[in-house]
C-alpha cells in the first residue's frame, strides 16, 4: 500500500486537491487493491496488466455499479498509474488503453414556453417586498440563465442602467457581462425601490436580501423557485438550474447562435452547451412531422 500513500500525498501536497476528492480517490483505489488481492495469489501493483484491469471493470459492472461510477474509478486508476509511471515505479500504464463505458446522456429538463409565460404574466405575486423580490428572482434566472451562486452574489453596483447589463461572477471567479431587457431593468428598479422603502438603509451591498435585510441564502432561493414552478409545471425537478436549462433551450429554439448562448451561460467549452441542441432538435423533428406532407 506504499504506492497508494505516496499517490495520496502527491494529490494533497502537490496537486492541492480537496479532502473530498482525495477521499474519493482513496476509496476507488482501496477497492481496486481489494480486488487484486482477493485471490490465493495476490498481484503486486508492478504486475498489474491491461487484462486484470479489464477483469476489474467487468467485476464492477456485474455488481451493478453504474457506468458513471465505473468511469470515475477508471479515471482514478489512470491517474494513479500515470503517477507511478512518472515516478519510475512501473514500466507501463495498464489503464491507458481502457475504453470507458458509454454513459447515456440525460437531456436537461426545462419548463415550456407556455408555462413560463403563464408564470411571469398571469400568476399573481404579492404587491410587497417579498412578492417583488420573488418574481424578480424568477425573471433574472429566466432572462439571463445565470447560476444560483451568481444570482446570490449580484451586488447593487453590478447593475448597469445605462448599458442595460448585469455583471456576474462565475466559476473560477470569472466575470462576464450579460445583457438585460428594458423590462427586466424596470423590474429591478421597482424591486430596489420597494426594498429600500421596506428595509430602510441596508449595510448590505447585495441586490437580494431576506425580509430581515440579510443576504439571501441558497435554501430560500430554492424554496421560492420550487414554490412557483409547482404552480405551472409537472416536471420532476423544479430548481434554479432548471430555469438555466429553460433559458438556454428557449434561446436556441428561437434561433440564437450556439456560441452566443455558450458565452451567456459562461461555459468554458462548447460541448457543455451542445446538450441543449438535443432539445432543440426534438422540437425540429416535431415541427417536421407535423408540417411535412409525407411525414
Amino acid at each position: 500500500m506504499k504506492y497508494l500513500e505516496l499517490f495520496l500525498n502527491y494529490l494533497q501536497y502537490e496537486k492541492r486537491y480537496s479532502e473530498h476528492t482525495i477521499r474519493s480517490y482513496s476509496t476507488d483505489l482501496n477497492q481496486f487493491y481489494s480486488f487484486i488481492n482477493q485471490t490465493d495469489k495476490p498481484v503486486e501493483i508492478e504486475n498489474v496488466d491491461f487484462h486484470l484491469v479489464r477483469q476489474w471493470i467487468v467485476y464492477l459492472i456485474d455488481n451493478k455499479i453504474s457506468p458513471r461510477s465505473v468511469n470515475r474509478k477508471i479515471t482514478t486508476l489512470k491517474s494513479f498509474f500515470k503517477f507511478l509511471l512518472q515516478e519510475g515505479y512501473v514500466k507501463m500504464n495498464p489503464v491507458s488503453l481502457v475504453i470507458s463505458p458509454k454513459i447515456k446522456k440525460k437531456l436537461p429538463e426545462f419548463v415550456s414556453r407556455e408555462s413560463m409565460d403563464n408564470l411571469l404574466d398571469y400568476i399573481p405575486f404579492d404587491d410587497n417586498y417579498t412578492g417583488k423580490r420573488d418574481k424578480l428572482i424568477l425573471e433574472i434566472f429566466y432572462y439571463t440563465g445565470i447560476r444560483i451562486n451568481e444570482l446570490m452574489h449580484i451586488k447593487n453596483v453590478d447593475i448597469n442602467i445605462e448599458d442595460l447589463n448585469i455583471k456576474v461572477l462565475g466559476k473560477r471567479n470569472k466575470e462576464r457581462i450579460i445583457p438585460i431587457t428594458i423590462h427586466l431593468l424596470r423590474s429591478i428598479q421597482d424591486y430596489i425601490q420597494i426594498r429600500n422603502e421596506t428595509l430602510g438603509s441596508s449595510k448590505s451591498d447585495y441586490l437580494f436580501l431576506t425580509d430581515k435585510g440579510e443576504h439571501i441564502y441558497k435554501k430560500l432561493i430554492y424554496r421560492i423557485v420550487n414554490k412557483y414552478l409547482n404552480l405551472v409545471t409537472t416536471i420532476d425537478k423544479k430548481s434554479p438550474h432548471v430555469l438555466r436549462h429553460t433559458f438556454a433551450t428557449h434561446m436556441l429554439n428561437n434561433g440564437a447562435d450556439l456560441n452566443a448562448v455558450k458565452e451567456l451561460l459562461g461555459h468554458s467549452n462548447l460541448s457543455a452547451t451542445e446538450i441543449y441542441t438535443h432539445n432543440t432538435f426534438e422540437k425540429l423533428k416535431s415541427i417536421y412531422n407535423q408540417a411535412h406532407p409525407r411525414a
